[in-house]
């Protein structure tokens, strides 16, 4: 049977910055969520980190599936980002212990700019990032295979793996914003913000190592 989808305000040229302000609003509160678990959390074991991170991919789903109540999925999308900075907060303690805290603020640092500066260029240029969804789809799905790989094989060295990461998800970043700057009626503010946020966790793990490693060999 037809189902309607859920009616949220009609995107255009005109109020895509409005529609831009609060996914970045929704989306930096959730990394000062994020950033505060990690923190409080940063003394629990790998196990713990990986169950939350469990946790979140659950959560995704339910998001997705409360799209026809944005209230919701913005309480689901912060309890995610809770449980994302549990998720990391081993890591993140990993480097900290090795390099210090400057790794982690260099990190997110350069994260916070570089998603400013892929923005700008979304909404200066006209090019729409979301023809190149089919490469970055297949980027990714070779990145996770690499990945999987490499965990058990050891063949790719940590930082090329983590400047192929940044490459595929800047791609995916651009994509993104290319999504808000054309967003469709039932593209809510919540279900943009998810994306970036994704985007950007996953750039910040990928300077995390490339920093980690210069740090290292200084």
């Amino acid at each position: 049977m037809y189902q309607q989808r859920p009616r949220y305000p009609q995107t255009s040229a005109a109020n895509a910055p409005s529609l831009l302000g609060q996914v970045l609003g929704i989306t930096a509160v959730g990394f000062l969520i994020t950033a505060a678990a990690s923190y409080f959390f940063r003394d629990v074991p790998y196990g713990v980190g990986l169950g939350a991170s469990l946790g979140g991919l659950l959560l995704l789903f339910a998001i997705n599936g409360a799209r026809a109540n944005p209230a919701v999925g913005l309480l689901l999308f912060y309890a995610f980002t809770f449980l994302e900075g549990i998720g990391i907060a081993p890591v993140i303690a990993r480097y900290v212990a090795l390099d210090g805290n400057g790794v982690v603020v260099d990190a997110a640092s350069t994260t916070g700019m570089g998603m400013l500066i892929l923005a700008a260029i979304s909404f200066t240029f006209g090019i729409d990032w979301r023809r190149f969804s089919g490469i970055a789809f297949g980027a990714l799905l070779a990145l996770i295979i690499v990945g999987l790989i490499g965990a058990f094989t050891h063949f790719l060295q940590p930082g090329v793996y983590a400047w192929l990461t940044l490459a595929v998800f800047t791609l995916l970043t651009l994509i993104d914003f290319s999504r808000i700057r054309g967003a469709q009626p039932w593209d809510s503010p919540v279900q943009l913000a998810v994306a970036i946020y994704l985007d950007a966790i996953n750039i910040f793990l990928a300077f995390l190592q490339i920093f980690g490693n210069r740090n290292s060999r200084d």
